[in-house]
Parts: structure tokens; sequence; C-alpha cells
């Protein structure tokens, strides 16, 4: 290894360094002189977070090794824009429209921004553009659009059309802030890249630090360990050792990652996931040994070094393999297919098979198989996790986590320490979108901690992340859907068959989406459905926003579309026949919770109409247009055991501080408390600068619970409003004045006070039967009506949506930027699982890119995004949850828009250029285009649905059906 002394002028000064120049790159070089805006993120120059300025131009980084640097060249990152005292007019831009989420990808987004404004003052919304595409700067979280926005703000203010005070959002003067489009309070330290990410956390670990890297295969999806050779791999230069399963049970450690039963039917007996592989191999993801060491590339070199002999099994890659009647049991405790949820309803209830009677005689019937794919994350930051011992002797975590407390109860007793004495911690958070509900990269690192006794800093590639976080399971299903004459629906059945990959922790709960939201929120009076969910040697399932239930609208609401044609009916017309109103019952034979349907159709006709007769208007045999609707929802909390608690502390300053979970990934969680927090104290006229904000901690916070099942402004919000009720209380006089803090201090009174809230006190929930799929599990829903419209270019099979329109009921909106950048977002991503995201290939989906990632130009620029604010019932301040619907079901809508431009329709997503042009040219050609035969899920619905109501199980209903297995204690996980 040869280095090289070398100057470059950076933000202006002259800076000198050592390097590799053949190994290091421009980014390496740059982040250890401290300049940590420049992320990196993929590492192979496709998201552009590393964006920075080599002599004017822009370069991604990470890709541009130091030999092919010039000495002496100049160099800006956003360190050199501006600061927090001196920003510059982009930086501004970007927090004041919402353009700052997560904040991963902001740095390199405004030197991007930055460079383009020096060569182009005056853009237009297509150059900016057709900049970002060019230049590979992806977003996760916003969907583009605000980022355009902040650009041509700031666009405004360099050409000198506008000043700095023009482009911010003000501030209410009569301290009316809910609902409001406060700046986020993170969002400072993100815009001039001072917020310290997971890798940014490990450059600033102490010396003593060890670095850990994963031994990680890759040999096989199934297959049994017959030996671990470490002896080379210790021998390489720096490592202090090399940890396998053997090393943490004999520090204490079990071994096992804490699970627990969510439903009454499932055959899981035994923990399924060890923190480290000993005797098999589930998935190609899995860890088998850490390599410990005092650099990360040593550690890195050693890992690879370690040699693993296998013995393949047989690979059962999808739910259809699984189930078949020869396949091997994958563990040995459970069939392959570990649990199944019927929904009986009407003439279903008393006998299944009649509503398949009721369909065959009803005038207008359809069928259909369809394909969901397993949709990978795709955030651009990816896992990096510090773990020591603190001063107070915690075993303590500073990671990625969409609970801190439900990642405690989910690393139980495997390494050996009591959960009593395990604390765990956000870092700023680049997204997760649901896989960091996950806490095995948590037990990774802390069985590094636990093992060495010492702190660590384990990181990974961004291809190790990917084969080793879960992902959105795939799911199979078959269906039919029937009306009478006049377009109302009058029966439904389907089969779901869920792919919970190689571990089962969760998919008992996951698959009960499906019989929740299939063909929701309409009403059907007859039905029998059965949802089965199946191990898989692929990559374990994990949460996903709006978890579960796209692969339900992936069937229903292309039924829909499908029986609205056979029946003559316009698509519009057909749903409107069939939402649920008063005193109709969902699929699970309850009362909808809010009947927000009709106001939300009478919102959404116009942009239908105008969308039908732009389509018309614009269609040409070479670039068919086409629109598709699709009716959506979510679920809000976790149901009936669903609890959070919040605490408010008065100040000597007379300033407020707020302590809670609202663990904050890029949705908002640092604004969501905020304006909840104003909003509780307003009888005190407090301002936002009045609040401080101590959050995601589980040594100094109260438990929130998880941000998931679009819960966390709901439930924490309810506890926020019980605490400030109290201190409110506390504080005031006899004569209707408040107390000071001296005040309070002098009477004795204290100025601290917790609030909690729970599910319970609402009446009636309860969870679905698991004999019959009956219940009503949430207080609360978050509706969306989806309008998509699509040109497909017919020579080559590309779709593009030129523009989506979202008719949303989310309750009172908290922050109006961060609830448009949840609906901007979600509907981003559900346009790239329409058309080209995909884990599949784990030796080609090991990127951002490859896995199908929608760069700006994939993503419409007119997105319209309506909030119909019905007040909540129950939820704080009239809001309800404002996330996972808009993830839901907006992919239907562009299938069934691409059907609707060309006859193509798609049963098995994405959907591909190559899928539409095989479609196109069977049509072409005088066929029909090729749709899957009816799916083999395991055995034949009415036979399965039959066995099961002749063999009930017990139904304990809420709160105590969980069994606690593996260490784990008998909290609710999700």
């Amino acid at each position: 290894m040869a280095f090289k002394k070398m100057w470059l002028n950076i933000n202006g000064a002259n800076r000198m360094f050592a390097c590799d120049p053949v190994k290091d790159s421009l980014a390496d070089v740059l982040r250890r002189l401290g300049l940590t805006s420049v992320k990196v993120g993929c590492g192979i120059g496709v998201c552009g977070s590393c964006t920075v300025l080599l002599n004017g131009e822009l370069v991604r980084s990470c890709a541009r090794k130091m030999a092919r640097i010039d000495e002496y060249s100049e160099v800006v990152t956003v360190e050199g824009i501006g600061t927090p005292t001196n920003l510059h007019p982009v930086q501004v831009a970007f927090m004041n429209n919402g353009a700052v989420q997560c904040g991963f990808c902001t740095p390199g987004f405004i030197v991007s921004t930055y460079a383009l404004l020096l060569k182009n003052n005056n853009p237009t919304r297509e150059d900016v553009r057709e900049w970002f595409q060019k230049h590979k700067n992806v977003c996760r979280c916003t969907g583009y659009k605000q980022i355009v926005d902040a650009v041509m703000d700031a666009a405004k203010v360099v050409r000198g059309e506008a000043t700095i005070e023009d482009i911010k959002v003000k501030l209410p003067e009569d301290k009316e802030y809910y609902g409001k489009p406060l700046v986020r309070p993170t969002s400072l330290a993100k815009v001039c890249g001072l917020a310290d990410y997971g890798d940014d956390q490990e450059l600033k670990m102490p010396s003593e630090t060890y670095h850990v890297a994963m031994v990680q295969p890759r040999l096989a999806h199934h297959a049994k360990i017959l030996r671990i050779d470490k002896e080379e791999a210790e021998k390489m230069p720096g490592v202090a050792k090399i940890i396998t399963a053997a090393d943490l049970k004999a520090a204490g450690g079990s071994n096992v990652m804490a699970e627990a039963n969510f439903h009454e039917r499932s055959t899981v007996r035994i923990p399924s996931r060890k923190v480290l592989a000993e005797d098999k191999i589930y998935r190609y993801g899995d860890v088998v040994a850490l390599a410990v060491a005092d650099t990360k590339e040593h550690a890195r070199a050693a890992a690879a070094k370690v040699k693993v002999e296998i013995e393949k099994l047989p690979e059962y890659l999808n739910f259809l393999e699984a189930a078949m009647p020869d396949a091997m049991r994958i563990h040995e405790d459970t069939p392959n297919i570990f649990c199944k949820q019927p929904v009986l309803k009407g003439v279903g209830l008393d006998e299944p098979s009649k509503v398949a009677e009721v369909i065959e005689e009803a005038p207008y019937s359809v069928e259909g198989s369809f394909y969901s794919s397993r949709e990978p994350h795709l955030s651009i930051e990816g896992d990096s996790v510090q773990a020591y011992f603190d001063e107070d002797g915690y075993l303590t975590f500073q990671c990625k986590s969409q609970g801190v407390y439900s990642s405690i109860s989910r690393i139980g007793n495997c390494l050996g320490v009591p959960t009593s004495k395990l604390r765990v911690m956000m870092n700023p958070t680049g997204a997760s979108f649901g896989w960091s509900t996950n806490a095995g990269d948590l037990c990774l690192a802390g069985a590094a901690a636990v093992v060495m006794q010492a702190p660590i800093a384990l990181s990974m590639s961004y291809e190790e992340h990917q084969h080793f976080s879960g992902k959105r399971c795939p799911c199979h299903s078959n269906g039919r859907l029937a009306c009478d004459d006049n377009g109302k629906i009058i029966a439904a059945e389907f089969d779901f068959g869920l792919d919970h990959g190689a571990y089962s922790w969760g998919g008992d709960d996951c698959f009960t989406k499906q019989a929740r939201f299939a063909f929701f929120p309409y009403t059907i009076p007859n039905v029998a459905g059965l949802c089965r969910v199946a191990n898989t040697n692929h990559n374990f399932g994990t949460a996903y926003r709006s978890y579960g239930s796209p692969q339900a609208y992936t069937l229903s609401e292309a039924l829909m579309d499908m029986l609205a044609e056979r029946a003559g009916i316009d698509p519009f017309e057909f749903r409107w026949r069939n939402i649920g109103r008063p005193g109709d019952t969902n699929i699970n034979s309850y009362p909808f919770r809010q009947y927000p349907m009709e106001e939300m159709m009478k919102i959404m006709k116009p942009y239908y109409e105008k969308a039908v007769a732009e389509a018309k208007a614009n269609d040409t045999p070479e670039k068919r247009r086409g629109v598709g609707l699709a009716w959506g929802g979510f679920n809000v909390t976790e149901g009936g055991t669903d609890k959070a608690s919040a605490a408010i502390e008065l100040n000597p300053d007379e300033t407020f501080t707020k302590y809670d979970t609202y663990q904050e990934l890029g949705q908002g969680g640092d604004i969501g408390s905020l304006m909840l927090t104003l909003e509780a104290l307003k009888p005190l006229g407090v301002t936002p600068d009045m609040i401080k904000l101590v959050q995601n901690d589980t040594k100094l916070c109260p438990d929130s619970g998880m941000s998931g099942a679009s819960r966390t402004h709901y439930m924490s919000g309810k506890a926020t409003m019980a605490a400030a009720e109290q201190l409110i209380n506390a504080m005031k006089k006899p004569d209707g004045t408040y107390r000071t803090y001296d005040e309070m201090k002098s009477e004795g009174i204290p100025t601290k006070y917790t609030g909690s809230w729970s599910c319970t006190s609402v009446d009636g929930l309860c969870r679905l039967d698991p004999n019959t799929g009956i219940g009503d599990p949430s207080p609360s829903y978050t509706y969306c009506l989806n309008l998509a419209e699509v040109e497909v270019d017919t020579a080559t099979g590309k779709t593009t949506v030129v523009r989506f329109t979202c008719v949303d009921d989310v309750g009172k909106v908290g922050n109006l930027a961060a609830v448009n950048g949840q609906a901007f977002g979600g509907i981003s991503h559900s346009i790239g699982f329409a058309l080209s995201e995909i884990y599949e290939d784990v030796k080609r989906h090991t990127n951002i890119a490859s896995c199908g990632v929608p760069y700006i130009k994939d993503i419409p620029d007119v997105i319209n995004v309506i909030h119909y604010e019905r007040p909540d019932e129950v939820g704080p301040f009239g809001s309800s949850g404002a996330s996972e619907a808009f993830q839901s079901s907006g992919h239907v809508a562009v299938l069934n828009a691409i059907y609707n431009a060309c006859g193509v329709r798609i049963h098995e997503i994405p959907a591909t250029p190559a899928k539409v042009k095989a479609g196109l040219d069977a049509i072409a050609a005088g066929r029909k285009p090729e749709v899957p035969a009816k799916y083999f899920l395991g055995s034949d619905l009415y036979e399965e649905l039959e066995d099961i109501k002749a063999n009930p199980v017990k139904y304990e209903g809420e709160p105590d059906f969980f069994r606690s297995l593996g260490g784990s204690t008998s909290e609710k996980f999700f």
C-alpha cells in the first residue's frame, strides 16, 4: 500500500492530507477530513448522496478515486455553501418547502442545486428534473415534488426576484400552529450537513472502539453448515476475534432472537431465527460470524477469509414451491404454511361453499390470479450500529429503529443481558420505511459488544444490507367477484398465499391485513376468503409502509375494474355504487369506523372526468393514454392493546421539554411531536422556540410505542394531551393565571408529568376471530382514493405516469408539509412498486438502481393531493394517521391505467416494459395477452374453509393472546 501526500482546495482553503490514491475515493478523503456532509449511500455512484463539486463540475465522490484527481483541484461541499448562521438561499428553500425529510440525500441535492443555479439561474421545472436525472440524485422520501419547488424558490432569490424572507414559512401571529407547514426542528442540521447519521457516528467513536464486519457467506439459500473455518481470518492484521454462535453462548447469550405468536392458528413453536447461524443457512443473507478488528478495513478483510463449508438443501424460493405437498419442512417444528385466517360473511358464515354458488349464478362475475412482488425498501442510507456499555452499565445501542422499546423486546435474552439493562437510542436516521422494525442488526452489534466487553461499531455495505434486511412479503392470490344487474357486488371469494421468507416472526400478523383490506372500503354481503402465510428460503418478510395491505389491493382493485368492464359500467361509477355508507359493514362484518367515502368520491369526480377527457384527446397509436382508479386505506393503531406515554416538563427558564419516542425516520417525528405539544400547551401561549424535544432514548424517554401502523401521531398525541393536561392543571392558580417554575418549586408542586393513553378506552375493539374473520380491531382508519394517468409507449412497452391525484382522509392535518411529504413519498413508492421495484435475483438486485428505484423522471411532477379534513372522533385534535394509506393501493391505480390505455392487464408486478410489450404484441397478433393460471396455494379453498370450520381454535380475544417465546416479554410487538 503506497500512500501519497496531496493538497486540495476544499471550500476555498488549501488542505493537505495523505491517502492511498488507488484505494481511496474522494468521499473517503473528505469524510476523514471531517466533511461528513458527504454521505455514502450506495457506494457505487447511483444514488447521488455523495455529490460534490470538483473543479466546477458535479461528481459522485464515492466513485471517484483519488488517482483520477489532480493536486490542488477545487472541491466544494455543503459546508462551503452555507452555515447555520449564514444559510444559502438553496438551504433556506429546502427547509421551507418540506424538501427535507430524512435528510440523508439532502446535502447531495443542495450541492447539485447549487451547481445548477451557477449554470442556469432561471430553470424551468423540467430543467430541474432533467438535471437531477442526469446527475443521479435520488430521494426516497419526498417524491421529488417539494425538491423541485425548493429549487424554483431558491432560483428566485438568486435572480433577485425575491428575498430570503419571502420564501420562508411565516409563523401565524395568532399562535394557531396546528395544521400549518412549520419547519422541522431537525432540518437546519440536515441542510448544513451537520446531522451525524450512523456512519458519521462511527467515525466519531472513541479510539478504543472495535470495528465489526459480517461474515455473510452467500453460498446458498438453504444449506447445512458443516464447518466454519476461521483460522486464517484470525491471523489477519488487526484482528481481535472472529465471533461465532459458540462465543456468544459462552458469554451467556442464547443466540435465539425473541419471537411471539400473534395468532391462535400459528403452528410455530420454536423461535426460527438465530443471531448467528450455527447449524443451517435459511436464506442468502444469513450471517454465520463476525470479524472484529481495529479498523473497518481490517475487519472486512478478515471476514472475507472466513471459510464456510456447507451441504446444500432443497431451496424453496416462493410460496408456490413451499406449499407443494412434497416440499420438505424449512423449519422442523412447523409445516411451511404455518398459519391460516378465514374470512366468512353472509351465506359463507353458515356454509362457505354457498358463496361459490352465489358467484356462479350471478349476472356478472370475474376471476383472476395475481402476484405482488418482494418489494425492497431502498432507503438511501444503509445500516450502521454502534454498541457499548454506558456509564450506568446499560448495553447501549445507537442505531436506526422504528421502535426503540420494541427493539428491546425483540432482542429478548439472546445476548444474555437482561432487557432491563438494554438501552436503545436513535441516531439521526436516513429513512427505513419499515425494515428497521426488525432488530437483527442490533443483535449482531450487541453480540460483538458482549463477547468483546468493549465498544464496537458495525456497518454494512449497501449490498450486505440489501441481503440482510427484510423485504415486503410477496403474495400470490386468486379471487372471484360477482355483482347483480345493477352493478351492486353480491359476493367475493379470495385466497391469499403470503411468502414470509425464511423467518416466521410477524407473519401471522401481516397476513391478517389481507383479511381486512381486500375489497376495502366496499360493502359486500357474502364473502368466503382464506389467507395463508408460509416460510420460504428467500429473504424474510418485514414491515413496509402499509404493511400487508398492498397485497390485498393488488387482487381486489384489479377485480373491481374487471367486473366494472364485464358489467358495462364506468369504473368510477361502479365504485360509487359499492362504497360503504352509514350502516354498511366491511368484509369483517362490522360497520366501518368512518364513512368518508361518498365525500371523497365527490371531490375526485371532476379530476377523474378531466383525466378521462385528456386521455382521449392525447391518445395516439404510438403513445397510448389511460386512466386508472384504486381505493385504498389502512388501519390506525395496533388495536385494542395499543398504548403510549409521553412526558412534559416545565424548565427553570419557563420553557418546556417534551420526552417521547416518536421515532423520526423522515416521516416527521420531530415536527409531529412539536405540533402536538404546541397544541396541547396552547392555553399557556407557547411558541415553537419554547419547546425542546428529547426523543427516542429508552433511558430518558417514556415508551410512546412504535412508529408504525400509522399510530404514532394518534397514540403519542393522546398521551401528549394527557401529560399537558396534568401540567396545565398543576400550573393553574385559583385566579386562573399560571404558576412560574419558581412558584411550582416553592410550593412543592412537581414540574414534570407523564401522560398515557390506551386503546382500551375505545369501545368495542376486538381482533379478527381466527375461525371466522369477524372483528373490529382498530379505532380509526385512513382512506385514499387514487387516480393515475399513464402513457404507454407501444414501441417499447414503457409506462410513464404523467399525473397522479389522491384524495385522502387523514382526519385533521397536524403539519401540512409533513403530511404532504408522506403523501408524495408514498405515491412515489407505489409507482415504483407498480413499474420497477423488485428484490428477487440476489446476484443482481444488490443496489438501489438494479432494484428499480424510481429516479425523478420516473415520478410525475404533477401530483395532486387533496385532504378531506374530516376531524377524527377519537384522535388527538381531530387527527388520525397520515402515512401508510398513501402506499396501500396507488400501484393498482397505475396497473388499471395501463389496461385502460392499451388493453394489457398486468397480473404479476412489476409491470416492466417487457411484460407490457409482450401483451401489446399478443393483441397485435390477434391473441389475448397471457394471464396466470389459478395458483396452487396448498389445497382447495373450500376444503380448507370446511376443515377450519370443523376444527375451530379457542379465541381468546383482546388482550391476552400472545404466547411468549425465546425469552421475549408479553409486550405487544407491532
